[in-house]
Parts: structure tokens; C-alpha cells; sequence
């Protein structure tokens, strides 16, 4: 004891105590307690001045007892009230233009504009057309998408710099729907039918649910539709209904995972095209290993021309690529290099006449102007609705992701329910006019942002450079060759394949996160799409679950000249206090992991239940030696030394890390308590945040309110030394004296 704990606890010699407030260090006492001495002895307690440290105490907030019929009717009664005030807000909050677009600074503004929306534009015709095959569709449809979907994003979207229009992962899924339903329809297997208004050589059906002739193109941009449609509105209704934190599981290692693994699908789906092979497409479980067979099993059917085109097209734009990613900074726009190879590879191909000397692949004939709406196939909808919802997930948590990466960067706010509303119209209104599921795409954000993007304008620019192609420009693509397509696509998934790269780091920085990127990496290239995005996030929650089930824990020590607690595994010099162990637990304390909790304290501290047990066969000895022995008299009273003393008195547990209890957790912390206190014992809780206190509360942990329960580790060691000077009479080293 301190020297200033020695004057406070002063007492006489008669009451066999030195005057340094301790007792004597002997190994039996018995002190004759008549009444008298017991009045001596209270007075002996009353007068020692021992120091006394403060609780803090605060008041709870008063909780009101709101009528749960009440709360509904004012909320319906306030979201059903209109004025013209709200009315106008509605308007605004659903059409974000009327808010920007009277406020746009011409000046500015316009010069960056019209710069990004034509360079975008400009890029989205190649990649357009080369996509659609991927989604099992004719190059019109790709065109089709991209126009719309930036003419109603300019209108419903608050984002000023993500490019919304066709995009490769999407086109992957519908394109695997499209294959599918085709079969069951009894569609030929050949990959496309020739164009609209041309006569078809492949297998021709009247569509079900129409009295007109509807050939194998006709079917696959109505199940397309149908799927856009579908997954539209569920984007829409989650946008309605404020869901938006289902994107919360999808984390960045596991979107980056899925992302890779589909590029390795897109890759194997366009190395046909290549090649110069027709195979039916795989589908299915599998379907990247059964491609690959039959591509090897076929490779002496390689077209030579088509495997030239597509070698001289790789040798052009990749190097091209590379120096406008490194040159970037210096570049005021990217190089078109794609529409360049684009129309080079048109024009080689038709004076060339490489299809009728050569009989390569190539893109046939595209109609110009727009085709009149089209209702979705409302018979298709059972067959696809599961499929949509994969497609609404992946499209509404990447363009969110993006906008509010882009909206961060330059300072400006977006609204995650308003994006939702946008790319959820985006799709559902497309879809009534022969177009496929879109989102916004990273790359093409990037060249957006890079060449001066200000606002949604150039939204606008890039639909009208799209319209320019598809009222006068589409039809001089009918040479093109599909190699070429399929090479600009396969070139695109650079970034995705690059994300090898930034592994070693991701490592470094997270394991688990890695795991998750190669499980959903692997499960979306070698199973599917779909139920390698399914198995991602289940592995995902799992990871957060194991990480809880077996989470670390520590014993805190003093850090010198402070009143900070730390973990004494981790840093040097840290004080103990004696006779108290003050322990934390870094996780939830709930039914998975509450064994955890009691082993690793158990461990930390001392096992309760062993002690117990030793004390009990202690007493069986003792009691059989008393037996042998007679005893004094039994009206004697007498204070004796234990006979295994313990030198740990006060268990402190800081909840600062535990974020919630359930019932299992909170039966937990009384067993704890009880069997600490079966021992002597004392288990005191710290730094609870108000979640845990009011858990405790309705558990019924405390009998008295806030009993145990401090709000600061300091404060708990400060009242578990203060008892313990309170607790009568006390010898050194920890041992205690016990009344007979």
C-alpha cells in the first residue's frame, strides 16, 4: 500500500493491526469478537478516511411511447399531403435536369461537354456493336442501348461524370438467358440469324405470344427486352422501397473477384470469333471448360483470314491502349484507336471482298432509323424473373459505386435512391424499344472524366453522335468483320485481367479479402455468372462471420503516466494492476462465438469452474482432518487465513469493442459473473455503449441499476480498489482474511 492508504487505515494495537494499516503476517488469527468488540470494530471501519472515488452518472434520454397505429397514420398522412411546394419538389427530386440544366453555365461548361460526349460517343459505336454479339443480339440492338440509356440518364441521373450505356458483364448474363430460352424455343443452334428484313437461313418460328412471323433475331431481342424490363423494376422497387444497402454486401474485393472471373468467360465466348469457328454457345455449369474443349476440337477449322485480321487488329490496338493509359495526363483526348481499326477493317474487308473469297464472319446487314415499340413477352417473365435479379443487382450497385466514387473525387453530392430511379428507367423504358440491360462502366467514365467532363450534357452529345450512326452511318459497317469485334472486346477486359497485378498488395493488406476476390474470382469463371456472384457473397458473409466466431482478445495494461488502457500483447511497459485483470474482447458477443468468449477469458484470467472445484476438494480434506481432530467451541469466533488464497479479486471486462449482445450473450456474462463470484470474485463491465447497457437492462443483468457498470476502464479499477480497502481487515500479497 501506498503511504498515504498507510495513514488512512491507522488503527490501535489492540486491534492486533500495524500502523501501516495492515495486519500482521500470521498464519492463524483468532480474535475474541464479544459485543463490545463488535462496536469497536464498526467504529474501526467508520473512522478509517479511505479515498472515495466519484461514479459518474448520467440520465438517460426519456423514450417516448409513441402508438404504433399513431406513427403509421401521421406518416401516411404526411406522405399523402400535397401542396405545391412538395409537389414541385417531387418533380425536381425525380427529374433532376429542371434543377441543373436552368442553372448551367454555357461559358463554362460547354467546351468540355460537347468534347467528352463526342470522344465517348465516338467509342461507344465499335464497342456497341461488338458487345450486342456477346449478348447474343444484332449490332443495332447494342446502338439502340446506348442511345437511349444516355438520353434518359441525362434526364433522371445525378451524377455529372459516370457514362451510362452497353456493358460487357451485363451483356455476358443476358446473353447466357438469351442462349437458354432460344433452346427451349427449339431456335436453331447456329450463334445469329441473319439481320432483320433479310431472309433467313436458320430455323424460323411464329412467336407464341404474336400472330406474325418471328424469326431466331426477333426472339432473342424479345427475351433481352424482357430480362431489361424485369430487372428495371426491381430496380426501381428497390429504389422505392430504400434498399439500396443490399450493394453493402457486395464488397469491392468480391465486385473486383466477379468482375476478373466474368472477363475470363467474355474472353472464351469471343475466341470463336477469332478463330473464324461456328459453335453453338455453351451454357450452363461448366460452360467456359465445354467452350474451350470444343474450340480445341475444332481448331483445324480455323479461318486463316479471320486469325490474320484478328492477329493485325491485337498488334494495333493493344500497344495503342497501353500509350493512352500512360499518356493520359498528357493527351487532351484518348485516340480513337478502336473506331479508327473499326472503319480500316471495314474498308480492307469490302474491297477486299474477304467474304465472299475467304468466307469469314461478318456483321451483316444493319438497318437504319428505329423500329417501332415493342410491349416485352409477358409469357417470358417466369421464365427469366429469377435471372433479372442477378442483372438488377450487379448494374444498380456498380453505377451507384461509380457515381459516388466520381461524386466524392470532384465535390459534389448524388442521390443513391435517385440512381437507383435512373438506371432503373433506363432499362424499363429501352426495353419497350428492342434494347438490353446497361449500366454505367468504369472505363468509359474514366475517358468521360479525363477529356473534361462538367455535366450531364454530354449525355446528350454522345446520344446524338449514336443517332448520326444509326440514321446515316450503320449500314457501311455490313463488311465488318465479327474477328474484329470480338477482338476490341476481348482488348477491353485489359483492366479486369490486370486486377493479377494487385494482388501481392491486396494480400499484404487483407488475406481474407483476397480469399474472397479468388473464391468469387474462380466460381464466376468455372461455374457461372450467376451462382459465382451467389457463392461470392455467401463466402463473403461467412468470412464476416468467422472472423467474429474467433475473434482476438487481449489483457489490457496502464500505460505509464496515463490513463489509457492497451493491450499488453501488443506493446512493451505497460503496468498491471495488482489483484485485477482487466480484459477485452475485439467482436459482437453473441450465440457463435460465446464459448470463445469464455475460453479465451478463462485463459486470460483464471478458470472459475477448476478453482471451484479444487477449493471443494480442499474442503472434503480438511472436513476428514477435523473429523480425526476435536474441534473449540462452537460459539467461538474466528478470523482465519485461507488456505489457498487468491491473489486476482476483480475481473474487469471492457465492452468498448463489443457492438451488440444477444440472449445468448447476455446468459453468458451472468454465468461468467457467477462463477467468479462463487470464488470471491468480483466481475465489473467498462465502457458499455448504449446498445449493450440497455441489452443488459432487459436481460436483467444488474439488480440495481448501472450495478457493475462503469463508464471507463479507469473508473472500474478505481471502484475495484476502493472495495477492496472497504473489505475489513487485509494482509499483504493479496491474501485474505476470512470470518469464521
Amino acid at each position: 500500500m501506498s503511504s498515504e492508504n498507510a495513514e488512512q487505515h491507522d488503527v490501535s494495537p489492540k486491534d492486533s493491526v500495524e500502523g501501516n494499516g495492515q495486519c500482521s503476517p500470521l498464519s492463524k488469527i483468532h480474535l475474541e469478537l464479544e459485543k463490545e468488540s463488535n462496536t469497536d470494530f464498526q467504529q474501526f471501519e467508520t473512522t478509517k478516511q479511505c479515498r472515495h472515488y466519484p461514479r459518474i452518472h448520467m440520465e438517460p434520454q426519456e423514450k417516448s411511447n409513441t402508438n404504433f397505429k399513431k406513427f403509421v397514420i401521421k406518416k401516411l398522412r404526411k406522405a399523402c399531403q400535397c401542396s405545391p411546394t412538395k409537389a414541385k419538389d417531387m418533380i425536381f427530386g425525380f427529374l433532376p435536369v429542371l434543377r441543373w440544366l436552368p442553372k448551367y453555365d454555357l461559358r463554362k461548361n460547354i467546351l468540355g461537354d460537347v468534347m467528352s460526349g463526342l470522344i465517348v460517343g465516338i467509342l461507344l459505336v465499335p464497342q456497341s456493336i461488338a458487345y450486342s454479339l456477346l449478348a447474343g443480339q444484332e449490332p443495332i440492338y447494342g446502338l439502340y442501348t446506348s442511345f437511349f440509356a444516355s438520353l434518359i440518364y441525362f434526364l433522371l441521373g445525378t451524377s455529372r461524370h459516370i457514362s451510362v450505356g452497353i456493358f460487357g458483364i451485363l451483356c455476358l448474363m443476358i446473353g447466357e438467358v438469351v442462349d437458354r430460352e432460344l433452346s427451349r424455343a427449339g431456335y436453331g443452334t447456329a450463334h445469329s440469324a441473319p439481320s432483320l428484313g433479310m431472309v433467313s437461313n436458320g430455323s424460323t418460328s411464329f412467336d407464341q405470344t404474336s400472330d406474325r412471323l418471328c424469326d431466331r433475331s426477333c426472339y432473342a431481342i424479345t427475351v433481352g427486352s424482357t430480362v431489361t424490363f424485369m430487372a428495371g423494376v426491381y430496380q426501381v422497387a428497390m429504389g422505392f422501397f430504400q434498399v439500396g444497402f443490399v450493394s453493402v454486401y457486395l464488397s469491392d474485393a468480391l465486385l473486383s473477384g466477379f468482375v476478373t472471373g466474368a472477363s475470363f468467360t467474355i474472353l472464351t465466348s469471343q475466341a470463336k470469333y477469332l478463330l473464324g469457328l461456328s459453335l453453338p454457345r455453351s451454357s450452363g455449369m461448366g460452360s467456359l471448360i465445354t467452350t474451350w474443349i470444343n474450340i480445341f476440337r475444332n481448331i483445324h477449322k480455323t479461318n486463316v483470314c479471320d486469325l490474320i485480321t484478328s492477329l493485325l487488329c491485337l498488334l494495333v490496338l493493344l500497344p495503342t491502349k497501353e500509350l493512352n493509359e500512360r499518356f493520359k495526363s498528357k493527351l487532351k483526348a484518348p485516340i480513337p484507336t478502336e473506331l479508327i481499326v473499326v472503319v480500316a477493317a471495314t474498308l480492307a474487308s469490302h474491297f477486299g471482298k474477304l467474304n465472299e473469297k475467304y468466307n469469314t464472319s461478318i456483321a451483316g446487314h444493319i438497318p437504319t432509323g428505329f423500329m417501332p415499340p415493342k410491349a416485352p413477352d409477358w409469357n417470358l417473365i417466369p421464365s427469366v424473373a429469377t435471372d433479372a435479379i442477378a442483372i438488377s443487382i450487379i448494374g444498380f450497385a456498380i453505377t451507384v459505386s461509380l457515381s459516388e466514387m466520381f461524386a466524392k473525387k470532384h465535390g459534389y453530392t448524388v442521390k443513391a435512391n435517385q440512381e437507383m430511379y435512373a438506371i432503373g428507367f433506363c432499362n424499363i423504358i429501352p426495353s419497350f424499344f428492342h434494347c438490353f440491360s446497361n449500366s454505367a462502366a468504369l472505363a468509359k467514365t474514366l475517358v468521360k472524366e479525363s477529356t473534361g467532363c462538367q455535366t450531364q450534357l454530354s449525355g446528350v452529345v454522345t446520344a446524338l453522335v449514336l443517332l448520326l450512326v444509326l440514321l446515316v452511318i450503320a449500314p457501311l459497317f455490313y463488311s465488318l468483320q465479327k474477328s474484329v469485334l470480338g477482338v476490341i472486346t476481348i482488348v477491353n477486359l485489359r483492366g479486369a485481367l490486370c486486377k493479377f497485378k494487385d494482388l501481392p498488395k491486396m494480400w499484404r493488406v487483407s488475406r481474407m479479402d483476397t480469399v474472397i476476390w479468388f473464391v468469387t474470382m474462380l466460381s464466376s469463371a468455372l461455374i457461372s455468372t450467376e451462382i459465382g456472384l451467389l457463392i461470392g457473397v455467401c463466402f463473403s458473409m461467412f468470412c464476416v462471420i468467422l472472423r467474429t466466431q474467433k475473434p482476438k482478445s487481449s489483457l489490457l495494461g496502464l500505460v505509464e503516466e496515463s490513463d489509457i488502457f492497451e493491450s499488453m500483447s501488443a506493446y512493451k511497459n505497460l503496468q498491471a494492476k495488482p489483484g485485477i485483470k482487466i480484459f477485452r474482447f475485439i467482436a459482437p458477443l453473441y450465440y457463435i462465438n460465446k464459448e470463445c468468449f469464455k475460453s479465451a477469458l478463462y485463459k486470460n484470467t483464471l478458470n472459475p469452474i477448476l478453482v471451484k472445484a479444487a477449493q471443494k476438494k480442499a474442503a472434503k480434506k480438511k472436513a476428514k482432518k477435523e473429523t480425526a481432530t476435536p474441534s473449540g467451541s462452537q460459539d467461538e469466533v474466528s478470523v482465519q487465513l485461507s488456505h489457498a488464497p487468491l491473489e486476482l479479486h476483480t475481473v474487469v471486462i471492457d465492452c468498448s469493442a463489443i457492438q451488440f449482445l444477444d440472449t445468448a450473450g447476455i446468459h453468458t456474462l451472468k454465468e461468467v459473473r457467477r462463477d467468479y463470484e462463487a470464488i470471491g470474485i468480483q466481475v465489473l463491465l467498462a465502457q458499455c455503449n448504449p446498445s449493450v447497457r440497455d441489452s443488459l437492462a432487459r436481460g436483467e443483468y444488474c439488480q440495481k441499476e448501472d450495478e457493475n457498470l462503469f463508464y471507463s476502464v479507469h473508473e472500474a479499477i478505481a471502484f475495484a480498489e476502493e472495495s477492496q480497502n472497504q473489505k475489513g481487515i487485509c494482509i499483504p500479497n493479496g491474501l485474505s482474511l476470512v470470518i469464521n
